[in-house]
């Protein structure tokens, strides 16, 4: 039996156990189709999927936020017990096609969230804003504080942890390809609001200022980005090394931009599931852990770790989530910052 259809039934049963009996049917034809994670090159019609809310399983629902920049749409999981206790948030990205439902699903941050008891915002982008639903990370007017989309994320985030009580110092924010970009945009933008950052096959601030650009970049890589000057954030980057659509190099450059002069160490390890990887970590002059940069050997265009009830994923690598949420709550923001 093979590892695919195991983790998949594994998702099925414990969906059943949650009673969210139409995910599991979902996981369980998936299972028997032999489903594996979507070609990096296809344009995937994600279906959306509702998660009931339930006092065992917390609750996952829809709401609208609007601003100057526009309007979008967001899913918001609580976890269960959630009385509007300061809970850490994490803010989470979704790529090119994707959307919340699709996301969380694919990540597995919703049951992460469960487990260590945290809040999770979900931003949509809408198809009028992007035919593809990409974050507009490669425009110039969306890569700026107080501009475009990184303002209206920005904006939303604060509304959202006001409504539920977040800790207003404990606030991360990760993204996955145009979502990755975006979020890298707003570490550098909003260093006040986020305490850390999670950058899963994406590229650093200043890569592209338009669509041209955006796709030489992502083909190649730029050599030397502009990003924003100021206060770097923690930041976490994940990249698979034979990735087609964002080619790796740009993890290297984000890494290269969060870090200076840092010393680096690394190690070379493998999955529980069979995927090597090479694990570097960057120290400051006091030892304080200020990157890592995770190079996932064999991985394409895909969330590490992820379910495949999500779209771009790769259940053989080192579990992405687990490890952005290990290295986001051992950072907050000081006082004053």
């Amino acid at each position: 039996m093979n590892s695919s259809f195991e983790r998949l039934m594994a998702d099925a049963a414990r969906l059943t156990r949650a009673g969210d009996l139409r995910t599991a049917t979902s996981a369980i034809q998936a299972a028997l189709r032999g489903t594996a994670a979507p070609p990096e090159d296809d344009v995937i019609d994600v279906v959306a999927r509702e998660i009931d809310a339930d006092r065992d399983t917390g609750r996952f629902f829809a709401g609208r936020f609007s601003q100057a920049a526009g309007t979008r749409d967001y899913k918001v999981y609580l976890p269960p017990g959630h009385r509007g206790q300061p809970l850490p948030m994490v803010v989470m990205l979704h790529g090119c096609t994707q959307n919340p439902d699709d996301f969380a699903a694919g990540t597995r941050m919703n049951e992460a969230a469960r487990a260590r008891d945290f809040v999770v915002l979900y931003p949509a982008q809408a198809q009028s804003a992007n035919p593809s639903r990409c974050w507009n990370w490669f425009k110039h007017n969306h890569q700026q504080r107080g501009r475009g989309e990184p303002a209206l994320l920005a904006e939303m985030t604060r509304e959202v942890a006001k409504r539920y009580g977040v800790d207003s110092r404990r606030i991360y924010v990760a993204g996955l390809s145009a979502g990755g970009a975006m979020a890298a945009i707003l570490g550098e933008a909003y260093p006040d609001l986020y305490a850390a950052v999670g950058v899963h096959s994406g590229l650093p601030v200043g890569s592209a200022s338009n669509a041209k650009t955006a796709l030489d970049a992502m083909k190649h890589g730029t050599a030397r980005p502009t990003g924003i000057e100021g206060r770097k954030l923690p930041t976490i980057v994940f990249h698979g090394d034979r990735d087609t659509t964002v080619h790796p190099v740009n993890g290297e450059h984000l890494v290269a931009s969060c870090t200076g002069a840092a010393a680096r160490e690394f190690e070379r390890m493998r999955s529980d599931n069979g995927r090597e990887f090479t694990r570097h970590v960057y120290r400051d002059a006091g030892g304080r852990v200020v990157a890592e940069h995770w190079v996932v050997h064999g991985a394409g265009h895909a969330w590490s770790g992820g379910s495949a009830l999500g779209s771009y994923t790769d259940a053989k690598g080192p579990d992405a989530t687990t490890e952005m949420l290990r290295f986001f709550l051992g950072n907050a923001l000081h006082a004053g910052a």
